[in-house]
């Protein structure tokens, strides 16, 4: 399974109308194995001029006995196709997912591929579910409202969950009709391209997915500003995202977006405290701590702190950075060396701030090639200090003590990021009251980052706009028209 697949060997074109094409420009970028620091492939560039074929071809399968002649169920069906031929190269997938994040073999395979069958399945099945209802309106008429697509989605992906995230775009998009415009990030763009492929084989009409890897800068932007793209979808960091909020002023496009967070993690006295140490653990340190919703800051009350600290540190020190390819492994590199330094500086900067280091904190010394990081510990972290304030995306834990229960929900809160917290407590009063008192958009208590395709996902305040997944994920791809008919 963990061989190179013969997909990855050769130089990638973009995927527009059903066509395998070389870029307007020419113009190739090398695509880094993060592991390894060495180049898998070259990578055609897309270009503004690329982007408004890929409109074209898309709008072209909007209309006639193409993609916008499909009923619902000829919908569905093609989606479960995708989903089963995913399943099918499930283990290919797999592979170019870690070769491209570093994440290892057995998160890309269990987590990250399985996921997105899921997702896709899910929303196979929602194509035939998509209703709209009668409304009691005076006598004269009958009215009923229709749930329409929006048209040509632009969708956005970043690095982190290069395929998982795109299907989470992808499958409500086309189970709604929508045609996509997918731009995968330039650092993890094989298993999009793979998965164009793989639609090719599922019977799913040219122009319907077009895939073209570029620059957020020049692509990315181009696409929001696109009088023909009429939605865009876009998960990343929260100022990108006000980028992309701002620039669709002018076309008034539907937006959606899965922005960033710095995660609340609370564990009570009363806890189970070696499950909620464990759960900590893994709610920051799963996929290097490159996650949205990671939970980055933990708050661990007095009178427990000591030994949540001394489990942490325990784990820490048996979880050793290596090669993601192998099934051993539970913690692969960062994405890439500006990644890596810019954890590196958050580590200075903690020190700096007069937080305690209490384990890792360096690049181990044993791999001289590939961008690791060691899984890294701060205790005695105030609320204001940097590292707990900002984004970090890496393995990179602050542990803050509390006093009780309004000093923690008042500290956790004290953030404009509202994604995601976690709550460990035996006490369901105390929890249910917690959930409901904590700005969040997914509360898992007793529990960290779980997800299904049935549960919706997103953020309050600077978080995001608008939820994915389950059926409010399908809402956003729509349009609601309402129908008047004279009955006299």
């Amino acid at each position: 399974m963990n061989q190179v697949p013969a997909f990855a060997k050769e130089p990638q074109l973009l995927f527009i109308n059903g066509r395998w094409l070389e870029s307007s420009s020419q113009q190739y970028f090398e695509d880094v194995n993060p592991a390894t620091e060495e180049v898998i492939t070259n990578i055609a560039k897309a270009t503004k001029k690329d982007v408004d074929f890929a409109v074209k071809s898309a709008q072209e399968a909007m209309r006639g006995n193409s993609w916008g002649g499909f009923s619902s169920k000829q919908r569905g069906k093609v989606i479960f196709k995708i989903a089963a031929l995913l399943e099918k190269y499930k283990e290919e997938f797999a592979t170019l997912e870690t070769l491209d994040t570093g994440k290892t073999i057995t998160e890309s395979l269990y987590a990250d591929i399985a996921t997105s069958v899921d997702v896709l399945e899910y929303y196979a099945g929602c194509a035939t579910k998509i209703e709209g209802t009668t409304l009691p309106t005076d006598s004269k008429f009958f009215t009923f409202t229709l749930k329409e697509p929006v048209g040509v989605v632009g969708c956005i992906v970043p690095w982190n969950f290069p395929l998982l995230l795109a299907v989470w775009k992808i499958a409500p998009a086309l189970a709604a009709g929508n045609t996509v415009i997918l731009k995968p990030s330039m650092m993890t763009p094989l298993t999009a391209l793979r998965f164009a492929k793989l639609t090719e084989e599922a019977g799913l009409p040219p122009g319907v997915l077009n895939v073209l890897p570029g620059a957020g800068s020049e692509i990315g932007s181009y696409m929001v500003e696109h009088p023909g793209i009429n939605k865009i979808s876009f998960t990343g960091e929260t100022q990108t995202g006000k980028e992309i909020l701002a620039g669709s002023v002018d076309t008034l496009k539907r937006v959606t977006l899965e922005l960033g967070g710095k995660s609340p993690n609370i564990i009570f006295k009363d806890a189970d405290i070696e499950m909620a140490s464990k759960g900590a653990f893994n709610a920051i340190f799963y996929n290097k701590g490159e996650v949205c919703c990671a939970g980055s800051r933990l708050f661990v009350e007095r009178g427990v702190h000591a030994d949540v600290i001394t489990r942490l540190v325990e784990r820490a020190g048996r979880t050793t950075p290596g090669d993601p390819l192998k099934q051993t492994t539970r913690l692969g590199p960062l994405i890439s060396r500006s990644q890596l330094e810019k954890v590196q500086s958050y580590t200075e900067t903690g020190k700096k701030e007069g937080a305690q280091l209490v384990i890792g904190g360096e690049k181990p010394k044993e791999l001289l090639k590939g961008y690791y990081f060691k899984p890294t510990i701060f205790d005695g972290v105030r609320n204001d200090m940097k590292i707990a304030r900002e984004e970090i995306f890496g393995p990179l834990l602050s542990v803050i003590e509390f006093e009780d229960f309004n000093d923690v929900i008042t500290k956790s809160n004290d953030t404009f990021y509202g994604l995601a917290a976690g709550i460990w407590t035996r006490d369901v009063s105390k929890a249910i009251k917690a959930s409901r008192a904590l700005k969040a958009g997914t509360v898992w208590i007793n529990c960290y980052n779980f997800f299904d395709a049935s549960a919706p996902f997103g953020g309050y305040k600077q978080s995001g706009v608008g939820r994915e997944l389950g059926l409010k994920g399908l809402d956003p791809y729509t349009e609601l028209k309402t129908v008047w008919i004279s009955t006299e």
